[in-house]
């Protein structure tokens, strides 16, 4: 009897992480896809994000990764959007900005948009929409931003932002987790 206790508790805590391996089921601007089983979902930290998720470290990094959404209506645009998160970031001497910024077209789902790839000295507010916020600066950070216009005219923004190490370890479940959203 005690056998076949232990052997039903190994079952179930096996079948148990084995659903937790398949991800975070998600569902963004009309959108459902699944988020990687590494990315650990938050409650938004602010009233205009629709998700967030923190990313696991790199080994060598101080800090996790962010992922967070926003679905807007307007927003002002996705060419005005891609020069906002330009301005986040500073580049080091010597360094242009064209090397420092990639720029791609991508779909997600049935929606045509933007993947912007951005590494430097990330300029982070410790109130975003403050003007009078204080500004710290963070070395060796990587954004990978995708921007495109969902139904009804809202603007969508997926941003992946953290110390380089770490966004490159959690690029190819970002791209995944695009592909997958349909």
């Amino acid at each position: 009897m005690r056998r076949l206790a232990l052997v039903l508790f190994a079952t179930a805590f096996g079948a148990a992480a084995y659903a937790e391996d398949k991800g975070t089921p998600i569902k963004v601007a009309g959108l459902a896809g699944t988020a990687p089983a590494a990315w650990k979902e938050e409650t938004p930290s602010g009233t205009m994000r629709v998700l967030q998720f923190k990313l696991p470290k790199a080994e060598k990094d101080k800090d996790d990764a962010e992922l967070t959404a926003f679905v807007l209506k307007g927003g002002g645009g996705i060419d005005a959007n891609l020069k906002r998160q330009e301005v986040k970031f500073k580049f080091a001497e010597g360094v242009k900005k064209e090397d420092a910024i990639k720029l791609e077209k991508v779909k997600v789902g049935t929606f045509e948009g933007k993947y912007q790839d951005i590494t430097g000295n990330f300029q982070s507010k410790t109130a975003p929409f403050d003007p009078n916020s204080k500004v710290v600066e963070k070395e060796s950070y990587r954004q990978l931003y995708v921007i495109f216009e969902g139904k009804d005219g809202e603007t969508v923004s997926l941003i992946l932002v953290g110390p380089a190490a770490t966004v490159e370890k959690h690029k190819k479940g970002f791209d995944e987790f695009l592909k997958s959203l349909k």
